[in-house]
Formats: structure tokens, C-alpha cells, sequence
């Protein structure tokens, strides 16, 4: 019963909460992904993890804090700029040495290793139309990357990638490359897609734009860790508490996508943007923190394991992520600190993830209205607690502590900020971010 219903996880990436998954295979994808995160957390010595926030129920017990005066308990973060022996970074090199500390830690507590010998790609061009958006000549380009199942053939992985080129443009143009989500369609709905303001925009500026399909890489779901990329490195076995979780696999996923970019000549590969929101969001950063071959990032309402501080008690935190809902997209190892340790045992914090993409810049961003659940003032100060990084590498950062208002964005530095008025949705800001992508892809 087990392997039908994990073969079903593989021929199925939609993301579960948007799928038309039945109540009884959701129910049963709960049912092993509750499994497997009582295993990981035996291999961690745990019977126990706090309660996360409850971000429905104002009146709950443990109801999501929005009180500002209680939204810090642990103030004091980790410098960036002093190495563990505690002596100070004091230039660019000592820099470079001290990310490797960082990277470490990340590594080992927070998202989790990549193994070693992971498999190569095969990119494949599935289908390839001329089309047009808005009246702009376009090449749309689907293909999928068949990643090498030979160590273990019977977990099969197949990387989605939508690439979509301005036709009149012959010299190499940038491209801007969104993890997306999978939004199916209702039944009988016969109204016109439209394409999204951004890629039209990119189009517009004779640069192209990718979709990428995280879901395709890994499932978004605890149950799934033994199939997708992580399954196939571990030849459907369990993860060990320092494996990666989904945001590395993601980003790893997106860095095989750079590898085909490099070679296609119609591509200038020192031009490449990744976005993300919401838990993408989370993943574009760790993909920017990662691979320092993409240019510039896009990293809207990432919130908790994004770019909003683990310390913060203010939505969601720690013990949310760490619960069976969400832990697979971390390093087993990042329960830990949901009990029995706590969020200022973490030796690193997202102000450090950022830092990791120093010098190139990064746009942080979040919206208003019912945004409130990834902690917009959390992910402003972590980037606030990031900026002497930028600055020592000779960048600049957002050049105030001071909170900004709603619409009111910090846009003139390398590292920049800004909140829309809007809900949960990185479309009021894409029009910011792309002429903030502009002043690097001239």
C-alpha cells in the first residue's frame, strides 16, 4: 500500500494544498508525513516539540503574536563579522573565511547538506512555439530535465522548465527565473489565461523569463522525502538529521536550471534573476545564498526560514516550521530548536542567509494586508542586521534602521526593501524589482 501510494506522490507535483487531491489522500499523505517526522525525531532523541502559533485564532492558546512589545525576546543576534573564535572580520578576505563558518552551520542545523556525488542533468526540449504576449514576438520553449536515476531507477526525477525568449532581440538577454506554484484550473473553466504584468514586463525590457516548477524537483509534503531528488540520493531510504530538506533540493533544482542557461547561447548567463514568494520565496534566497552565479534575487513574504528572524516571536516561528506540516523543507537537525533547545540556541539567523548573498544585491520585500503571518518588521530588521556585510564589501545597504512605511520603499542601496498595500502576492512589487534588475542588467 505504502509504495502505490508513494508511486502516486511521484507521477503527482501539484501542490497539496491547491491540488484536487481527495480528503483521503490527504489524509494519507498527513498520515506518513506525521510518520516521518516521529522517525527523524527519534534519530534526534526528541518525544517532544512546543506547540507552533495559530495564525486562525486570535482567541487560541497559542494564538500568532502580533504585539510588537512582545515580538523579541531574544534581541541580541549573531555577528556576521566575528569568526567563532571571536576575532573581528576586517576586510573582505577575513570576510570569505567567515562565510564558510556561516555556510557551515546553515549546512549542518538549518537547510541541510547536499550530497556530494549528485546526479547530472539531461535537458530535453519537449516543445518549442512562436507565440506573443501583448503583441511582442516571443519563442516559448517547454523542456524538462531528466536528472540521472542510474544509482537507483526506481525513483525518477523530471524537472520542469518553461523558457520563454523576446524574438527580435539576436544579441544574449537576461533572463528572470520564478519558482511557481501549480494553480490547476477548475473544471469546465474556459476563460483566456493571461499572463502575469512581470513577464510581460520582462519582455517589454528584451529580456526573457523561466518558470520553474519546485514540485518536480521535491514534493512539498514530509511524505514525499523519500521519492524526489532527496529519495533518489538516499535510494528511497530515511534522511539523516544533517540531510537536505526541500528549500536546498529546490535550490539545487535552480542551479541545474543555471547550468543549462550557461550553454544556451541565446542566454547571458551573468544576467540571471531568481524570485520566489512565500515559501519559494524562502527557497529563491537560499538559492541566491548558495550559487553566487545568480546575479540578483527577488525574495517576497519568505517569512519564517526565509528571510524573517528565527528569534522573532511575531507570526509564524520556529516551532511552526519544525512541526509536521513543514519540517521537510529543512534539515532534520532544525527541529532540535522547537524543543528541547530554543531559537536563540540557533548559531545562525536569517540576517546571515542574507549576508550570504552579499555583494550581489537583493530585494526583500512583503505585503500589508493579511501578510502579517511572515513577519514584514522580522524580515526588514534581518536585512537592516545584514547590511555591515554589504557595506564592507564595498555595497550599499539600506542606510536606516528605521522602519519605513507602507509603500514607502528603501530602494536606493544593493540590498533594498519595500512593503506593498496589498495581501499575500509579489505582484505590486515586481514592477520595483525589475527597475531595481535594471540598474545591474544595463
Amino acid at each position: 500500500m505504502q509504495k502505490l501510494f508513494l508511486f502516486l506522490l511521484v507521477i503527482n507535483v501539484s501542490i497539496i494544498c491547491n491540488a484536487q487531491f481527495s480528503q483521503r489522500v490527504r489524509d494519507s499523505i498527513n498520515q506518513l508525513s506525521n510518520e516521518d517526522h516521529q522517525i527523524m525525531m527519534k534519530q534526534l532523541g526528541i518525544d517532544s516539540i512546543r506547540q507552533g502559533a495559530n495564525g486562525n485564532n486570535p482567541k487560541a492558546p497559542n494564538a500568532a503574536n502580533y504585539d510588537e512589545a512582545k515580538a523579541n525576546p531574544y534581541p541580541s543576534l549573531p555577528d556576521p563579522l566575528i569568526f567563532k573564535n571571536g576575532k573581528k572580520v576586517n576586510n573582505a578576505k577575513d570576510w570569505w573565511q567567515r562565510r564558510k563558518e556561516i555556510e557551515e552551520d546553515f549546512d549542518g542545523e538549518i537547510v541541510g547538506r547536499v550530497p556530494a556525488n549528485t546526479p547530472k542533468l539531461n535537458w530535453i526540449l519537449l516543445q518549442s512555439a512562436d507565440t506573443s504576449y501583448e503583441g511582442i514576438g516571443a519563442v516559448k520553449q517547454n523542456l524538462i530535465g531528466k536528472v540521472d536515476n542510474s544509482m537507483y531507477p526506481g525513483i525518477t526525477v523530471d524537472i520542469q522548465l518553461t523558457l520563454v525568449l523576446p524574438a527580435q532581440v539576436t544579441k544574449k538577454v537576461p533572463v528572470v527565473m520564478e519558482f511557481s506554484f501549480i494553480f490547476p484550473r477548475r473544471p469546465n473553466d474556459t476563460s483566456r489565461i493571461t499572463a502575469p504584468a512581470w513577464q510581460v514586463d520582462c519582455l517589454k525590457r528584451g529580456w526573457g523569463f523561466a518558470i520553474l516548477i519546485p514540485t518536480t524537483i521535491q514534493a512539498d509534503f514530509g511524505a514525499g522525502l523519500t521519492q524526489g531528488i532527496i529519495g533518489l540520493m538516499n535510494k528511497g531510504g530515511r534522511r539523516k538529521p544533517d540531510d537536505w530538506g526541500a528549500l536546498r533540493a529546490w535550490a539545487w533544482g535552480a542551479s541545474r536550471v543555471m547550468d543549462y542557461f550557461e550553454s544556451n547561447p541565446r542566454i547571458d548567463a551573468r544576467k540571471i534573476a531568481i524570485t520566489g514568494h512565500s515559501r519559494y520565496g524562502k527557497a529563491a534566497l537560499v538559492t541566491m545564498a548558495y550559487d553566487n552565479r545568480f546575479a540578483i534575487g527577488y525574495i517576497s513574504s519568505s517569512g519564517e526560514a526565509g528571510a524573517k528572524l528565527h528569534r522573532r516571536n511575531a507570526g509564524e516561528i520556529v516551532e511552526n516550521i519544525a512541526g509536521s506540516g513543514e519540517y521537510h523543507w529543512m534539515a532534520g537537525n532544525f527541529i532540535k530548536y522547537a524543543g528541547p533547545l530554543h531559537w536563540n540556541d540557533l548559531p545562525v539567523d536569517a540576517h546571515e542567509l542574507i549576508a550570504m548573498c552579499a555583494p550581489r544585491p537583493l530585494f526583500i520585500s512583503s505585503g500589508n494586508v493579511g501578510d502579517a503571518w511572515v513577519d514584514v518588521r522580522g524580515m526588514f530588521m534581518a536585512t537592516v542586521a545584514a547590511g555591515p556585510v554589504y557595506k564592507l564589501l564595498g555595497k550599499k545597504d539600506l542606510g536606516t534602521s528605521e522602519f519605513p512605511g507602507v509603500e514607502k520603499g528603501l530602494l536606493e542601496g544593493d540590498i533594498v526593501f519595500r512593503q506593498h498595500n496589498s495581501g499575500h502576492t509579489p505582484a505590486p512589487n515586481y514592477p520595483f524589482f525589475l527597475d531595481f534588475a535594471t540598474r545591474y542588467f544595463k
